[in-house]
Parts: C-alpha cells; structure tokens; sequence
C-alpha cells in the first residue's frame, strides 16, 4: 500500500487548523464596535452581537469625544456637557447590559478624545481585533468626497478587517 505524502501534509494542517480554531475559542477574540449616541451604530452594535460575537469573546464600545467640547456643542450651555458625558454613560451602560443579555459577552466600554478616525485607529492597534464594526451615515458619494467620513477613514487605514454597517432606511428598528 503507498501513501501519499500530500495528504499527510494536508491531515497535518487540518488538524493544526483545528487546534487553532478551538484555542481562539476557548480564549475568546477582541471586537471593536465604534459607537456613537446615534442609531446608525446601535444597529451596528445589534449586528456585531448577533453576526460575530460568541461566548469567550470580548466586545470593545469604542466612543470618541471631539478634542475640545466646542467641537460638538457651538454655543450650548454649560451644563449640556455635562448632559452629554451623562447620556453617554447611560448609553454605553444600557449596551454593556444588552451584549451580556444577547450574547454573554464581556464588554469593555473605552471613550477616548480625539480625531474620531485616528483615533478608532489607535485603539485597534492597541487591541487588535479580529474586526472593526462601525455604522455609516450614509450621506452620499458626493459629501462623503468633499468632507470625508469616518467610516471610509477607517476602512481604508485600519490594518485590521473593517465591518460597515449601512443604516437602516426604515427607521430605528433593530436587526434584532
């Protein structure tokens, strides 16, 4: 009886395959979701917890804050930032609770200040994930070209695999 030495070689990488595949599970992976207040990336969010997590698996809410509240709030009050900071914490609580709720993942909630593309970038390269998930806005070829998204930012500069979730026309109804 002969053996064929390629198919030894190719039962060999299944099984390091194989070893690999149930190691990461057991380990869990990293995933970024690139949140805002807005309902583009909370469907974004519901995708990536209902399409890509799964247990073991650490799911990483990624908020940037503009460097300088002036940035966000033009001639709002004062305590509006404090209104801000208190509606996002609330936001990011309420996702915390919905990941473990859904997919009984571990969540970390990161909120930097910054350059919102740069830095989803910079957090990346911190975590490395198996992906980035971010939602768009869908504002079109032409502003998207003469102002530049976020979205598009990312997908071109992140070294790691990049999720855009298209907003949903029908209004604020969840993938769920």
């Amino acid at each position: 009886m002969e053996v064929d030495p390629s198919s030894d070689m190719s039962s060999q990488n299944e099984i390091e395959e194989l070893e690999r595949e149930t190691g990461e599970r057991r380990r869990g992976r990293d995933v970024i979701v690139a949140v805002d207040l807005t309902a583009n990336s909370k469907r974004a969010f519901d995708w990536a917890i209902t399409h890509l997590c799964r247990l073991a698996d650490t799911l990483h809410l990624v908020h940037v804050l503009p460097k300088s509240s002036g940035d966000l709030l033009c001639g709002s009050p004062k305590g509006a930032d404090q209104e801000l900071q208190e509606s996002t914490l609330e936001f990011m609580e309420n996702l915390v609770a919905e990941a473990y709720e859904v997919a009984m993942v571990k969540t970390e909630v990161n909120i930097v200040s910054g350059d919102i593309g740069k830095m989803i970038i910079e957090e990346a390269l911190k975590i490395i994930p198996v992906a980035v998930v971010m939602g768009t806005h869908g504002h079109g070829m032409l502003k998207s070209v003469l102002q530049g998204s976020v979205s598009e930012y990312v997908s071109h500069h992140c070294p790691y695999p990049v999720v855009l979730v298209p907003r949903k026309e029908l209004g604020d109804q969840s993938v769920l």
